[in-house]
């Protein structure tokens, strides 16, 4: 894992994986969630998500891998959240570059909506995933030490 550019000035920022198939959408993505402050790994692939999966953890997985088939995207986001680190995870929409109407599956457990017009609402969209995660995990350690929260 690459912890120093993670850490930076001793924080930890939270990890984005970026599975999307259009090479423009994926640069253009990752430099709007690098700049929003997220360390954020990109992949074209299931197979390069799969790996990475395996390899590293992540608090959000994002996947729009339509080009490659029907179900791709969903199946990523189905292998990141049998992963015991549990990462957010959704669908990505995008009008960055010119891909069908399709709309996202009912697979995956959300959608972020991307368009040159609402940066600023996905960025909230992807903070509020990754949120909910937290909140999640936050809730499961609460109920493995029930008395911890009456102190």
């Amino acid at each position: 894992m690459n912890t120093s550019s993670e850490q930076t000035r001793g924080r930890r920022v939270a990890r984005v994986l970026l599975a999307d198939t259009g090479l423009a959408t994926r640069l253009t993505l990752k430099s709007i969630l690098s700049t929003a402050g997220y360390a954020v790994s990109g992949v074209a692939t299931s197979a390069e998500a799969r790996g990475k999966l395996d390899t590293d953890e992540y608090q959000l997985v994002l996947a729009d891998l339509r080009a490659e088939s029907k179900d791709a995207g969903p199946q990523v986001l189905a292998y990141a959240r049998q992963k015991e680190f549990r990462p957010a995870t959704a669908l990505i929409a995008s009008d960055l570059a010119a891909t069908d109407s399709q709309t996202p599956d009912d697979n995956a457990s959300s959608s972020v909506h991307m368009s040159q017009e609402n940066i600023s609402s996905f960025l909230s969209g992807v903070a509020e995933l990754i949120g909910r995660r937290a909140d999640r995990r936050m809730m499961r350690m609460m109920n493995a030490f029930p008395g911890a929260s009456e102190n």
